[in-house]
């Protein structure tokens, strides 16, 4: 073979491999880049998609008129306009839904139906039903609807495992905004389980457009299934700005199972009352990273108190399900279900302790004024005036200085120096010191030893539980 039939050889060889090189690239942008176009996928899924439409009675107390003399010439023009009773207006507002079952159950959100003296389903191919509410669910902003479809038959959407989401894929959104009825709009998904404001929250973030009368759609993968109701919008001129809501499916399903079920929710409950493990925490109490939930009161009888769950244990795993911080325990709570027995893991004094729990009911105990309740046999403690504060055993006379009650014994801070430890972490007179790290104090001489121990093991701070108006907190104070 001659050296040009070789170069020609080799020139054909790559060639052909850059050819299947850029063919395969070819069929991966097209596999995981943007779709080519959401036409097939809105027209097979806007039939599940339904219009809302409520009407809401509103009262308005009538104006109080002004009153006059007897036999004054004001009296008689003023009492054409006083009109005795309240008036009555009524208010109609859209929203959105979709079909998770033939039968005509509904899901929408909590807030569009809330209230509400008639509600109005209007269909795809604009057929309406008046809806019933099966349940609702505040919490969440979910609301399970019924209408009967008579002859009409329905098509209903599934819902997917938002868990599998990952942040940059591709989500559509269909709704009613501005009562526009059937929009399509597309996005990224830019974020995954965001907290708003409330302990179950489980929010997809997106920057598909989603508007006033989007409340209550569905968020579709690409796929076709439900992984979020669209809830909430965040703008300050009230349109959309590329920052969107939406429940997630999981979440959605858990609480629409259970209205479909009961017409109301069932959600598990543990009984403590928990708060953050920050970084001066974890210090102070030996651990090498700052997770899990700190205990900071187990309600008296409750599932943890009766399972052996102490003031000041930190829960690290709950059901096998690690926690990473406090935010995730009243979510794997709730979704555990009511009366079963599960493992969960708490570090006490630098040991791993598994202990079973049989969950009660958060409904119930909501209803029975449970939340929060924690024996009167609280553990009293006092502090060092080396940490910057000042305290003294409890008195009738400081009882009633500090207006405390349900207190038998212990210490309570008479003083706060100015620019301490104590002051900035927001100690106050007043407050009555629990237990030092995790041991409970009723003498000055529990906090010297912890002092003593801080220091030998090198620690940075000193972890107090103190009791404050509203319950109990743990602080941690920095070892000067």
């Amino acid at each position: 073979m001659s050296y040009m039939s070789k170069i020609l050889n080799n020139y054909s060889y790559i060639l052909i491999s850059n050819f299947f090189i850029l063919l395969f690239s070819v069929n991966i942008a097209n596999a995981k880049g943007a779709p080519d176009s959401f036409a097939d996928l809105a027209e097979k899924l806007s039939p599940s998609v339904v219009n809302i439409s409520t009407t809401t009675v509103i009262e308005q107390k009538s104006r109080e008129m002004p009153s006059f003399p007897p036999g004054s010439p004001f009296e008689d023009f003023f009492k054409q306009f006083d009109k005795p009773g309240n008036k009555k207006r009524r208010a109609q507002s859209l929203g959105s839904g979709f079909i998770i079952d033939e039968a005509g159950y509904i899901i929408t959100n909590n807030h569009v139906i809330d209230n509400a003296e008639k509600i109005m389903v209007i269909l795809f191919d604009d057929k309406s039903f008046e809806a019933t509410v099966v349940g609702k669910d505040p919490k969440t902003d979910v609301a399970l609807l019924k209408i009967d479809p008579k002859k009409t038959k329905l098509k209903a959407v599934k819902f997917g495992d938002s868990n599998k989401l990952r942040v940059g894929d591709w989500v559509m959104a269909i709704g009613n905004p501005f009562g526009f009825g059937g929009t399509v709009t597309a996005g990224i998904v830019s974020a995954r389980g965001r907290n708003l404001s409330g302990s179950y929250d489980d929010y997809i973030q997106t920057d598909a457009s989603i508007n006033r009368g989007n409340s209550g759609g569905p968020l579709f993968d690409m796929k076709g299934n439900v992984v979020g109701i669209n809830t909430a919008i965040f703008s300050q001129s009230g349109g959309s700005v590329g920052i969107g809501f939406a429940v997630s499916s999981n979440l959605a399903k858990q609480v629409t199972d259970q209205l479909k079920q009961y017409g109301r929710t069932k959600r598990g409950w543990l009984g403590v009352l928990i708060q953050e493990i920050s970084e001066e925490i974890a210090e102070s109490l030996g651990m090498k990273n700052a997770k899990g939930a700190l205990v900071s009161s187990a309600t008296e009888g409750g599932p943890a108190q009766t399972a052996g769950v102490k003031t000041g244990d930190v829960i690290i795993k709950f059901n096998d399900i690690d926690i990473k911080n406090m935010k995730e325990l009243p979510k794997v709570v709730a979704g555990t279900p009511v009366g079963k027995s599960v493992p969960i893991v708490i570090l006490r004094n630098g040991k791993e302790i598994t202990l079973n729990v049989t969950l009660g009911e958060l409904e119930l105990a909501e209803k029975e004024n449970l939340i929060g309740k924690t024996s009167k046999k609280n553990a009293k403690a006092k502090q060092y005036d080396k940490l910057g504060f000042t305290a003294e055993e409890l008195s009738d006379q400081n009882k009633t200085k500090f207006k405390l009650k349900n207190i038998d014994n212990g210490v309570v801070i008479t003083s706060v120096k100015d620019d301490s430890s104590a002051q900035q972490a927001g100690l106050n007179p007043g407050m009555v010191i629990i237990r030092v790290g995790q041991i409970e104090v009723n003498s000055l001489n529990v906090i010297d030893e912890a002092i003593k121990n801080a220091v030998k093991q090198k620690r940075k701070a000193l972890l107090l539980l103190v009791k404050v108006e509203n319950g109990t907190r743990f602080v941690a104070l920095e070892l000067k």
